[in-house]
């Protein structure tokens, strides 16, 4: 009777041993897993899913091994969406412990204030650990997407420039709509609080002398001053004549050299040819810039010319005759 209890024990004894030892082995034998590899987990994706795609690329030996293991692990469906960059050397136990223990791999998106909106594209399509859904689009259709509702067709000026932090693998659509969110925000702070009877009719206005001011500070102790000649020139029907919209307008027939013939040569963004402001804004400006449009300086300047003297420092005047004195000194060094 004993011998016979003992046999049936040992019938499930030992197969239960021979499970364990095949699951401990499908659990800590490491794995080679090729160079640069990364886990892409989606918003919502759960542990079977992830198991399901980790046995597809063959970089665990079970994905049953996966599931028990999550499930001892507390992971289950609780896996942060990301991209995760997986040791090449690891186990399937390793592999559960690096997702339930670490964050995401970050990438980081510098934009510059200043640039335009085609620079901001290009380090976005440049980046390598975005997922470039947008690469392919139109300027306008990337807009639409982003708002339906936008104050122009045109998106410059329209995103902030910011240094952006994302998952690697995330969309660069997350990109931009954080920018434009952004550039929504300060815009609308900057308009709501900014000074009475300024010659603006709307926020896009305003956001327009904003990129005209950043593309022409080299100083920022001179962008109240600068956003006052603009402000002056507008109330006065004087033309803006600022080099940077000509270029803007010129686009990419623009080598490096503005000459006469291009101030003269007549575009919407010539503001030597054209009153007003231009049809949209010349770059993407900083919140700084924003402030000053909203804030210029209470002066009666009309013109500013460069000092030259490596300071970044522009010197203003009130009248056309000391404007010419002050390019003789400065300019022509006479």
């Amino acid at each position: 009777m004993i011998k016979k209890f003992l046999k049936i024990l040992l019938g499930f004894i030992i197969p239960f041993i021979l499970f364990g030892g095949v699951f401990a082995s499908l659990l800590l034998i490491q794995k080679d897993i090729p160079q640069n590899y990364r886990l892409r987990i989606e918003k919502g994706q759960g542990l079977a899913s992830v198991s399901q795609q980790l046995a597809n690329d063959n970089v665990v030996y079970s994905k049953l091994a996966v599931r028990l293991s999550g499930k001892i692990n507390g992971l289950d469906n609780n896996i942060r969406p990301g991209s995760y960059k997986i040791p090449s050397k690891a186990s399937t136990w390793e592999i559960v412990q690096y997702l339930k223990n670490k964050r995401p791999d970050a990438t980081t998106v510098r934009i510059i204030e200043g640039l335009r909106f085609k620079d901001m594209r290009k380090i976005i399509n440049e980046n390598p650990d975005l997922r470039h859904d947008t690469r392919d689009w139109s300027d306008e259709q990337l807009l639409v997407e982003i708002d339906p509702n936008a104050p122009s067709t045109h998106p410059e000026g329209l995103f902030f420039p910011e240094s952006y932090e994302t998952d690697q693998g995330n969309s660069d659509l997350q990109i931009y709509r954080a920018a434009y969110k952004m550039m929504q925000t300060y815009l609308n702070e900057a308009w709501d609080g900014r000074d009475k009877d300024l010659p603006y009719k709307n926020p896009y206005e305003l956001l327009i002398m904003a990129s005209i001011v950043e593309k022409e500070s080299a100083h920022e102790g001179d962008r109240k001053d600068i956003a006052a000649v603009f402000r002056n020139r507008l109330e006065k029907g004087m033309r803006l004549q600022t080099d940077p919209t000509v270029i803007y307008g010129m686009g990419d027939a623009y080598q490096g050299n503005i000459r006469r013939k291009d101030l003269e040569t007549d575009t919407p963004y010539n503001t030597y040819t054209r009153a007003g402001l231009t049809p949209t804004p010349i770059a993407l400006p900083s919140k700084a810039a924003l402030e000053a449009a909203a804030h210029p300086n209470q002066n009666d300047y009309l013109y500013f010319v460069a000092k030259m003297d490596g300071t970044n420092r522009s010197h203003f005047s009130k009248t056309l005759d000391e404007h010419n004195d002050a390019v003789r000194q400065y300019i022509l060094k006479k």
